[in-house]
């Protein structure tokens, strides 16, 4: 599986601009998987106008999405605002997956911070469960940056049964060395190969941290190549990694963590166990 790790800093609060400029990654990178940052669509650090930025399924900025998956075959994932479907004016931080197959798969933050340059648990509504995403013939679980500092997120996608997880952030560069620790750790404890991709750029203060890359099962960091897109300014990368979602099941029985914990009562076993 081909990923391409798309390390850019958008425009704030212009959903138009910022889909062009994945419209030119995902034609450039020929990739099954393009992955964007966390709030990619919308910038970080926009406050009120988040609320008026609130994608709606079957919105001009979905549609659009929906259908460069579609033209290309490659899944796009991408970091946006998304208005609840349950609550009325209540938004979330979501990371979208959109399937060639014209599906929408939504997946939200779960854990909001509210410290230091942080106001989301202000501004969201977080969820409190996680699912993969079927990808062609693979599960892959999807993250969003500070869901990753709680252990029992990629636990639970893991014995859902992802193959691979997928973690989209808007980090700032303070917190780069801690997402250095955690990725591999998470790779490492579930058996899993995970990808990250962070933002750049600065935003009202706020100096993003980049550090994207990837892990294989064994928490190894694997090595990428640069794609070729026009114009990418500071900081700015747009990389490709091949991920091998089969890494996880035949490295599991070496190091059978998942097999243990899920022979815990109350936990119910993946199929692959």
């Amino acid at each position: 599986m081909r990923l391409a790790l798309a390390q850019l800093a958008p425009v704030p609060g212009d959903l138009g601009r910022n889909v062009a400029r994945a419209e030119e990654v995902v034609r450039a990178a020929r990739a099954d998987v393009a992955v964007f940052p966390e709030l990619y669509l919308s910038g970080y650090r926009i406050g009120d106008r988040f609320h008026r930025l609130a994608l709606v399924e079957g919105d001009p900025t979905t549609e659009a999405l929906r259908a460069l998956s579609r033209e290309t075959g490659t899944t796009v994932v991408v970091g946006a605002p998304l208005a609840s479907t349950e609550r009325k004016g209540e938004i979330h931080n979501a990371a979208l997956a959109f399937l060639p197959t014209e599906e929408m798969f939504v997946q939200v933050k779960r854990y909001l911070p509210t410290f230091g340059p942080f106001e989301e648990g202000v501004l969201f509504t977080a969820t409190d469960s996680s699912r993969p995403v079927t990808v062609g013939s693979h599960s892959v679980g999807l993250e969003v940056c500070y869901d990753t500092f709680f252990p029992e997120v990629s636990r639970q996608l893991a014995l859902a049964g992802a193959e691979l997880l997928v973690v989209l952030s808007a980090s700032p560069v303070t917190s780069r060395r801690l997402f250095e620790r955690l990725l591999p750790a998470r790779a490492i404890e579930n058996a899993v190969p995970v990808v990250y991709v962070n933002r750049v750029g600065v935003e009202d203060g706020v100096v993003f941290g980049g550090g994207s890359g990837a892990w294989d099962a064994r928490g190894e960091a694997l090595s990428t190549a640069p794609v070729a897109v026009p114009e990418l300014g500071p900081e700015e990368a747009v990389t490709a990694v091949e991920i091998d979602p089969g890494e996880s099941a035949r490295w599991r029985p070496f190091r059978p963590v998942l097999r243990d914990v899920a022979s815990r009562p109350g936990v119910v076993p993946p199929a692959s166990l």
